[in-house]
């Protein structure tokens, strides 16, 4: 039997370290060749780690919120035959497997003992199973993430339930046999009371995505001169022509959701209002306006909100850029977007589709200059040529770094997009 000792990887475009963000294993589980070992987190992305080698997990370099440099040991896997560590190295790798192995002979605190996608809300308590599985507080059980957010929705703790998949691996069937079981447990008297009081807590270390989130975020609103603006914008006309254009063309281009139409317009006011199509350097003091549109669409995904990058608006139809709307959701939400899909934006469009409020206040994506933000759609009576009619309306909640755009063009760059939407047709004027 040999050691294969894995390192962390150079990720590329200079990095030199990594936050080691989870790990899929623990030692003494059994590997496979492409298996997941780790999620790492740079400065853009969710990075997967995966095995070259069959074998047996005997060391952990590092835990969850550690900050690993390119090159440091990530994990040894013993493995049949000689492995990738001579005789004369062997000793190197010896205090990386004393630090994992530590906890196994005495048990400490560690930092994932109580992981983000375990947590249960209050108001989501749910009853457990008569005989729930027998885990270790920071034994982490195998899931995807799809079904770690579908346990965190459902208020399930995933310690407590029994997978059927390989490795005992979770999956969506082993969640909805854990309700049942409950569902039966709550029937027979034996779930607690619903009025109960509680006195748990639960401490959740700010890691990985959200770790990153949290600083891009106090970074902008300690940087940028944040001001924002709301227009409300009549969307009647450009759904008409959604539903029109989906109706004739759906079957064969794709559905148009309202964001491409939202992208045109903000395509065509740019052109007038370069001003805000542009990045700004706040070290250098320099202010780089772009030709090009490339246009971040916030995305919400299982590890967080993420930003792919849809570019060249400028050069796309509808129905392209309604693609590639969907093509980059997918691969967020997936894990799969990679580094260049989620740089290089010089302009950001952010919706919470029907959960989009009246109003809200979008914080800007630096070190772009500007954030449109889209809410909700209402139907709601308007007073048009003396008439009472029924109308669809929705507002656009932007905001602007005041540093580098004034308010007045702010607000003539918004005032420009309602016009193109509830002129459609404007849209597509030369």
């Amino acid at each position: 039997m040999g050691t294969h000792v894995i390192k962390m990887p150079d990720i590329g475009e200079g990095i030199a370290e990594v936050e080691l963000s989870q790990w899929h294993v623990k030692v003494g589980d059994l590997v496979v060749e492409d298996q997941v070992l780790a999620d790492v987190m740079t400065d853009k992305a969710m990075v997967d780690i995966p095995s070259p080698v069959h074998g047996k997990v005997i060391a952990l370099g590092g835990q969850p919120g550690e900050v690993m440099a390119v090159g440091s040991v990530l994990i040894s896997i013993e493995v049949e035959g000689a492995g990738n560590v001579k005789a004369s190295d062997q000793a190197a790798s010896e205090p990386v497997a004393v630090k994992a192995a530590a906890p196994a002979a005495a048990p400490a605190p560690k930092v994932e003992a109580a992981p983000v996608v375990e947590s249960q809300p209050a108001a989501a308590c749910r009853p457990a199973p008569q005989a729930p599985v027998a885990r270790d507080a920071d034994e982490r059980p195998l899931a995807s993430p799809a079904v770690r957010k579908h346990a965190l929705d459902l208020g399930i703790q995933l310690r407590l339930v029994q997978g059927s998949g390989p490795a005992g691996r979770i999956l969506h069937e082993d969640l909805d046999a854990y309700l049942a079981q409950g569902s039966h447990n709550a029937r027979s008297g034996s779930a607690p009371a619903g009025y109960a009081e509680r006195h748990d807590e639960e401490r959740i270390p700010v890691i990985g995505m959200r770790r990153k989130i949290a600083q891009r975020m106090q970074e902008a609103t300690q940087r940028a001169a944040h001001f924002s603006y709301v227009e409300e914008i009549d969307v009647t006309a450009v759904e008409e022509l959604r539903a029109h254009l989906n109706e004739k063309h759906g079957a064969t281009r794709g559905k148009l959701t309202l964001l491409p139409f939202l992208v045109r317009a903000m395509v065509v006011a740019l052109r007038d209002f370069p001003q805000i199509n542009a990045r700004y350097d706040d070290e250098a003091q320099v202010i780089t306006r772009h030709g090009a549109v490339h246009v971040g669409v916030a995305t919400q995904s299982d590890v967080g909100l993420m930003v792919p990058v849809v570019k060249h608006a400028e050069a796309r139809s509808l129905w392209d850029s309604a693609a590639e709307i969907a093509r980059l959701a997918t691969a967020a939400r997936s894990g799969k977007a990679a580094r260049d899909e989620l740089s290089g934006s010089t302009i950001t469009l952010t919706s919470l589709g029907a959960l989009g409020g009246i109003v809200s206040t979008p914080v800007l994506n630096l070190p772009e200059v500007a954030i449109v933000g889209v809410n909700k759609i209402v139907e709601r009576p308007m007073v048009i040529k003396g008439q009472v009619v029924i109308r669809k309306m929705m507002n656009l909640s932007s905001s602007f770094d005041h540093r580098v755009v004034d308010g007045m063009d702010a607000a003539l760059f918004i005032q420009a997009i309602r016009g193109l939407l509830e002129q459609p047709a404007s849209l597509f004027l030369e």
